[in-house]
């Protein structure tokens, strides 16, 4: 991953600008899932935005992206008042699972600090572990809960280190990671996003704030929310049998209607083979039958609402009703 800080007086105008996002709702160390757009609307990278003050922001991307990323960044950076400070070297480590609140709690420094009672889902803070000063998120890919932890270049290793020193915590591969993040209906960019792929058809509608304007690409992303979409990227359960991967082409009486862009058989649901898609718009429904070939075989597969596996982030309580 890609982390950058922007600051400066024009820094809001300018992500503002870049992303569809609302700004103006999100609070101090508070974040948002958001998308760079081009001209077009097509989605150049997908990322994590983080407001540390009011003029001052963390922003994560796509290692993979770096170069197209930094480059349209810096198209457009120059007409703000802002600037960008690339964190180069430094560490970003994500620690997932239900236990990670329990393992984490411990190594702060500042024990005053109760995770469970003050950090939640899109949340974040500065904090000390081994008297090194760090950003915690809590967050993370996987559908599960658990925290990213930025960690200066000096000490990323020995944090590392640390971390893994706690009973229950292994390394996990980006198979793992790419199965939890399928699983919780979560888009990898270069597998189920791309250039050509607008807000509307990749199902992000949400991204867009009701308050945003005159941001990067929004004729396209404004028509494409609308119901006069091509395509439309939906979730698959496929019946037993080999995988749909990546490339499987989806039929209806015979006719392609899509493609299928991630597949994997479920770990979490007993290997059930599950993917994620895009149809035309006339087979977007839930419930919707369709097939999919699967080594030269056509077998059924059935629209579903994603995620597949239910979220399990550590969300902030609802406030009370009562009087």
């Amino acid at each position: 991953m890609v982390q950058s800080r922007i600051t400066g007086p024009g820094a809001t105008d300018f992500l503002s600008r870049l992303l569809p996002s609302s700004l103006s709702s999100l609070k101090p160390y508070t974040s948002t899932l958001s998308v760079m757009l081009n001209a077009d609307g097509g989605i150049i990278d997908d990322c994590m935005l983080t407001r540390w003050a009011e003029q001052d922001y963390y922003l994560v991307t796509n290692a993979a992206r770096r170069k197209r990323d930094l480059a349209w960044i810096q198209q457009h950076l120059q007409s703000f008042d802002a600037q960008l400070e690339l964190l180069d070297h430094w560490g970003l480590v994500a620690l997932q699972g239900p236990k990670a609140s329990t393992i984490l709690q411990p190594l702060l420094d500042h024990q005053s600090l109760k995770l469970d009672n003050s950090l939640f889902f899109g949340q974040s803070i500065h904090t000390e572990i081994a008297g090194v000063r760090v950003h915690v998120a809590r967050g993370g890919y996987t559908g599960e809960d658990g925290f990213e932890i930025s960690i200066p270049p000096d000490h990323a290793q020995s944090i590392t280190s640390l971390l893994l020193d706690q009973p229950g915590v292994t390394l996990a591969g980006l198979a793992a990671r790419d199965s939890l993040r399928l699983e919780a209906g979560l888009c990898l960019y270069g597998t189920d996003l791309d250039e050509t792929v607008s807000v509307g058809e990749a199902g992000l509608n949400w991204v867009v704030g009701k308050d945003r304007s005159g941001f990067l690409g929004e004729e396209r992303t404004r028509k494409d929310i609308g119901p006069e979409l091509q395509r439309r990227r939906v979730g698959l359960l496929i019946e037993a049998g080999a995988p749909a991967r990546a490339g499987s082409m989806l039929f209806s009486k015979k006719t392609p209607i899509g493609v299928v862009t991630s597949g994997i058989p479920s770990p979490s649901l007993k290997n059930q083979n599950i993917a994620m898609a895009y149809v035309g718009s006339h087979f977007h429904n839930k419930g919707t039958i369709i097939k999919v070939s699967v080594r030269d075989k056509l077998r059924e597969a059935k629209v579903v609402k994603m995620p597949f596996v239910p979220a399990r982030y550590h969300r902030a309580p609802k406030p009370s009703t009562e009087g």
